[in-house]
C-alpha cells in the first residue's frame, strides 16, 4: 500500500533571513554602513561582552568590554599617530555608558598624562596630572579642572599646597619658594595671592637664597591684621561667586 507523506509547509524566506541576521554570541567581523567594523561578542543584536571596534573616519580602535551596545567596563582606546603611522594609546581604564568613568589613565602627549578618577568623560575625584613642562598636580578634580585640596609641584621643586577652584588657586594655601628659601602662607583669589605672610624657610639649604634674611615683623598684632585681611577677601570672594 503506497505511503503518502505530508509536505511541511515552509515559512516565508524573510523569517529565515532575519533569524540568521540576529547577532548573538561571538561573531567575526561585522561591518556598518559607514565602514566601521566590530569583532566580538553580541547579545540581542547589540555589542555585549568582549569586543574590538574600529571607526573608519578617525581610525580609532577600542578594545575591551561592552554592555548593550556601549563601552562599559574596562577598555583601551587608541588612535593612529600621524607621524609614525603606528597606534598610540590614548586612554586605558574604566567606562560606563560609553564614557570614561572610574579609574583610568589618559595620555595627552608623549610626556603629558593624567592618572586618576573620571566621571562622564571628565577628570573628577582624585587624580595626578603630569604636564609636559615638568609640573605635577596631585589632588582633587571637578569638571575636568583642579578643584578642592591639591598640590602643584613645579619643575624647579617650588610647590603650592592648598585650595583650588575652577583650575586656579583659590582660598587658603602655602607656596614654598624652595629655590630662594622662603615660604608664603596666605589667601588666594583666581591664582593671585591677596594677603599673607612670608618667612624664611630652609634658606641655608636653598640653591639661590635671598641676599638678606627677612627681618622680624614689628607689628604689635600681626595675626590680628592678617585675620582681618583674610576675612575681607573671603567676603569679597563670596559676594563675587
Amino acid at each position: 500500500m503506497p505511503i503518502s507523506k505530508c509536505l511541511q509547509k515552509s515559512g516565508p524566506l524573510w523569517k529565515e533571513w532575519d533569524r540568521k541576521a540576529q547577532k548573538n554570541g561571538l561573531r567575526h567581523q561585522v561591518y556598518a554602513v559607514n565602514g566601521d567594523h566590530y569583532v566580538g561578542e553580541w547579545k540581542d543584536n547589540m555589542k555585549h561582552g568582549k569586543g574590538t571596534q574600529v571607526w573608519k573616519k578617525t581610525g580609532a580602535i577600542y578594545e575591551g568590554d561592552w554592555k548593550f551596545g556601549k563601552r562599559d567596563g574596562y577598555g583601551t582606546l587608541s588612535l593612529p599617530d600621524q607621524e609614525t603611522g603606528k597606534y598610540r594609546r590614548v586612554y586605558s581604564g574604566w567606562w560606563k555608558g560609553d564614557k570614561k568613568s572610574g579609574y583610568g589613565i589618559q595620555f595627552f602627549g608623549p610626556k603629558e598624562y593624567y592618572e586618576g578618577d573620571w566621571c562622564g568623560n571628565q577628570r573628577s575625584g582624585w587624580g595626578r596630572m603630569y604636564y609636559s613642562n615638568g609640573d605635577i598636580y596631585e589632588g582633587q578634580w571637578c569638571n575636568d579642572k583642579p578643584d578642592g585640596e591639591g598640590m602643584l609641584r613645579l619643575k624647579k621643586r617650588n610647590r603650592y599646597e592648598g585650595s583650588w577652584k575652577r583650575g586656579m588657586k583659590n582660598g587658603s594655601g602655602r607656596f614654598f619658594h624652595l629655590d630662594h628659601g622662603q615660604l608664603f602662607e596666605g589667601f588666594w583669589v583666581d591664582d593671585v595671592a591677596k594677603c599673607g605672610t612670608m618667612i624664611d624657610f630652609g634658606r641655608d639649604e636653598a640653591p639661590e637664597p635671598t641676599q638678606f634674611p627677612i627681618p622680624e615683623v614689628k607689628i604689635l598684632d600681626p595675626d590680628g591684621v592678617l585675620e582681618e585681611a583674610l576675612a575681607m577677601f573671603k567676603k569679597i570672594k563670596e559676594e563675587g561667586d
